[in-house]
């Protein structure tokens, strides 16, 4: 079964208590995020690692804190997340297809939902998934945008409950729920990774 990791806005602003605008707790899930992520390579599994690329006066910030704006510390994923073979795309200009020799692909979003970001349908036919293992921040918001997306393909789609972290946990507990009804599946980091 060809699968897909996709890992959620696992950046420095959401998931350390200095970042910009901190998930609490959030800090807990990075060792699963990479032990996740490096499974994925190791196994030969495309990794998609969607990343907030904010302008210094973007939109979003309207509606939320300024966070994760291009080429800041607080933009960057944590060094744990991160594989040696990686390429950047943009959501302006960029790659439609999954390059040769890439294990991580950074995708950049402006907006909650990585299917913002116009590349995406393209490589994930490219790719031919059947399977998607999501993680990362937030539960309830992008992680949310990300599964739903996913699940409207008709594939599997897998929530890895010990690598997520929530701001509101009834929005979050009722999102799993959706997500359950909805045919998704919710796993641990433990059973991805046998």
């Amino acid at each position: 079964m060809r699968t897909i990791f996709f890992d959620v806005d696992t950046q420095i602003d959401f998931l350390y208590p200095a970042g910009a605008l901190y998930v609490p707790g959030a800090e807990q899930i990075v060792r699963n995020v990479g032990r996740l992520n490096h499974f994925a390579a190791s196994n030969g599994f495309p990794l998609i690692s969607d990343t907030d690329a904010h302008s210094e006066n973007d939109p979003e910030f309207h509606d939320w804190p300024a966070h994760c704006v291009a080429g800041t510390v607080g933009q960057a994923k944590p060094q744990a997340t991160l594989l040696d073979q990686r390429v950047v795309v943009s959501s302006k200009a960029g790659l439609d297809v999954w390059p040769a020799g890439a294990h991580q692909m950074l995708l950049e979003k402006q907006s909650l939902d990585v299917f913002s970001n116009p590349r995406l349908p393209g490589l994930l036919e490219s790719i031919g998934a059947e399977r998607f293992v999501v993680y990362g921040v937030v539960t309830e918001i992008c992680v949310r945008c990300a599964a739903w997306g996913l699940i409207r393909t008709g594939k599997r789609v897998e929530l890895v409950m010990d690598a997520i972290r929530h701001l509101n946990e009834p929005d979050a507990r009722a999102m799993m729920a959706e997500f359950e009804t909805a045919g998704g599946v919710l796993v641990t980091t433990g059973s991805i990774l046998v």
